[in-house]
């Protein structure tokens, strides 16, 4: 399995100037984006809207199409909008690469297990969903080196991670907060895009 820091800091180090749209573990202040974004005027985070990231995603894709967006997405929370894979799938842009990272619990609301989590395979379901291409990977070895072949595939591309869980057990009026917030996102992020 992949522990959820590493997998963050692989993909960050590959972004470029891609916009991440991240939510749950991987925009964890402990452990996920906020720790070690190399670039935050692109980071979007989706805190609070469970379920939606892919949607975010999806609309950045579509409104920008000569740059990627990355969404870093939980498995609980895409279960909670499974529509949105079909959707993402049928409007298909091609610069969109979703990856979920699949750690098997509700990991920031206590480690409650994610329904069906043994039993779920997410890259068959993009792939019956109309994703154009697929990868699955559970070690950071083989992430390291098929990275660039993921971000060279057209998309949609969707990518399961097998993430190690961490769970957040602190309160969340006792949690870090990030310099970054949703709402900073939504004034900052056209600047940063070169919409203003």
């Amino acid at each position: 399995m992949i522990d959820n820091t590493d997998a963050v800091k692989l993909l960050d180090s590959k972004r470029e100037d891609s916009v991440f749209v991240a939510t749950m573990n991987a925009n964890n202040v402990n452990f996920g984006l906020p720790s070690v974004t190399t670039n935050e005027d692109l980071d979007f985070p989706i805190s609070g809207a469970m379920g939606k990231a892919s949607s975010v995603g999806l609309g950045l894709a579509l409104a920008q199409p000569d740059r990627k967006i990355m969404v870093l997405d939980g498995d609980g929370s895409l279960l909670m909008n499974l529509g949105a894979m079909v959707t993402l799938a049928s409007k298909a842009p091609t610069n969109i690469y979703h990856f979920l990272f699949d750690n098997g619990v509700y990991a920031v609301t206590g480690g409650q297990p994610v329904p069906g989590s043994e039993k779920t395979d997410w890259a068959d379901m993009a792939r019956a969903a109309g994703y154009a291409t697929t990868f699955d990977f559970d070690n950071i070895e083989d992430l390291a080196t098929g990275i660039e072949e993921v971000l060279s595939s057209p998309g949609p591309v969707f990518v399961r991670l097998a993430i190690t869980p961490e769970i957040e057990n602190t309160p969340v009026q006792f949690r870090p907060r990030a310099s970054r917030s949703v709402l900073t996102a939504f004034r900052d992020l056209p600047k940063a895009l070169g919409n203003e």
